[in-house]
């Protein structure tokens, strides 16, 4: 079995357009939340979310490339192009056959969908751009990054939900370290933002009016945001052959299926992806120094999360630092466990704890350490990230530093 390192990051999020800007964000403890401007919000009762801000996609892609791809591809392509630069990797000299490219997202292109319904519905239009459906589906955004860098392995986009990019990446580990291939191209990417579809989210009555505090007595539900993560991930044997900057090392990766109701968490089955990944790992609770905590900011979420941290690590728990960088960046769906496993990764590596923002006051059903407001200088060499999702998807993620 191959160990399997981080050599290449990558983002196109709210708190950064790139690595070094999401980190200072990221350190710092800034909210990128705030009124939403890429859609009209007259007819919405959300107002708020976490845009990538000022973003341009013809700043990054050529007027046919554009055409061509809905916000959310263009996210993960910025992401990728930074992750593989950074990585020093050349897929086209024979890699790219060595190479996976597995992407989470979870809904695709929502932006295409709600203008081209929009057309037909509104507008009475009896066609539709004969692109719509590539623009669209679901795995645009894997495709066009195996067509950015001329990966030509395994390539596919998983959709469980909230639970997207921590399977994909999962799932990337599992392959590398199994020797199906050499290198991969993972994360995850998504945009939401349309008015079809925060419509849906509003109607489940989980979004909160003003900001996102996870873990507060106070807090009153989700904030949406969008973007893109992207790693790369290889053998620690190539990684170390070719001289590569090695950022840190995945050690194992657990998933579970709550099997009970397609909206309510379950403990056991938070815990149950947490455990597998330690078990995976071969480390005990009492190794893991950090936890980003999926930490959503809804009552019932947040609450029972807790509850599964105690049952995983027991009087450990009292003692781990855990974060939610959600209330920084958002909800950002399918790209959710991409983005804080990134977080995760810098604040490793710089040696603090990212900050849970917007905490006020605790809530007795939420009694563990969740660093708030402030980030915690800390070195840590052990850090877990968890991501659960609806229809009772889970999938928890441990890395360790090198």
């Amino acid at each position: 079995m191959n160990r399997v390192v981080v050599t290449g990051l990558g983002v196109c999020a709210a708190l950064g357009k790139s690595i070094p800007e999401f980190a200072a964000n990221l350190r710092k403890g800034d909210s990128a939340i705030g009124p939403i401007t890429v859609i009209p919000t007259d007819a919405l009762n959300t107002k708020i979310g976490a845009q990538v801000p000022d973003f341009d996609g013809s700043a990054y892609l050529d007027a046919t490339k554009l055409a061509l791809c809905d916000r959310s591809v263009q996210f993960a392509l910025v992401a990728s192009r930074e992750a593989v630069g950074a990585s020093g990797l050349d897929f086209r000299q024979g890699l790219g056959a060595r190479t996976a490219a597995i992407i989470g997202c979870g809904v695709g292109g929502q932006a295409t969908q709600d203008e081209n319904y929009h057309r037909l519905y509104a507008e009475n239009a009896k066609r539709l751009h004969p692109f719509t459906i590539p623009k669209l589906m679901v795995n645009a955004s894997c495709s066009h990054v195996t067509m950015e860098h001329g990966i030509t392995g395994p390539s596919f986009v998983v959709a469980s939900a909230c639970s997207s990019s921590n399977h994909a990446i999962g799932l990337a580990f599992q392959m590398v370290r199994a020797g199906m291939v050499e290198a991969a191209v993972t994360g995850g990417t998504e945009s939401v933002f349309t008015y079809g579809t925060i419509k849906g989210w509003e109607a489940l009555r989980v979004m909160a009016p003003d900001t996102c505090r996870p873990f507060s007595l106070n807090r009153k539900g989700m904030v949406l945001g969008e973007g893109a993560a992207i790693l790369v991930l290889e053998t620690r044997e190539r990684a170390m052959a070719r001289g590569a900057a090695v950022l840190a090392e995945i050690i194992g990766f657990g998933s579970t299926s709550d099997a009970g109701d397609i909206v309510l968490p379950a403990a056991e089955g938070a815990a149950g992806a947490m455990s597998a990944c330690l078990a995976d790992a071969r480390l005990t609770p009492g190794e893991v120094d950090y936890v980003n905590a999926h930490g959503t900011g809804t009552a019932a979420n947040d609450a029972t999360e807790t509850k599964a941290l105690h049952m995983v690590f027991g009087d450990h728990a009292k003692k781990l630092a855990i974060s939610s960088t959600k209330a920084m960046h958002g909800h950002t769906l399918g790209a959710a466990g991409a983005i804080e496993l990134t977080a995760t990764i810098i604040a490793m590596r710089e040696g603090f704890i990212p900050p849970t923002a917007n905490f006020t006051e605790r809530d007795p059903q939420c009694d563990l350490d969740y660093v708030p407001n402030e980030a915690r200088k800390m070195a840590m060499k052990v850090a877990v990230s968890n991501s659960f999702g609806f229809g009772g998807t889970n999938g928890s993620l441990v890395l360790r530093t090198v």
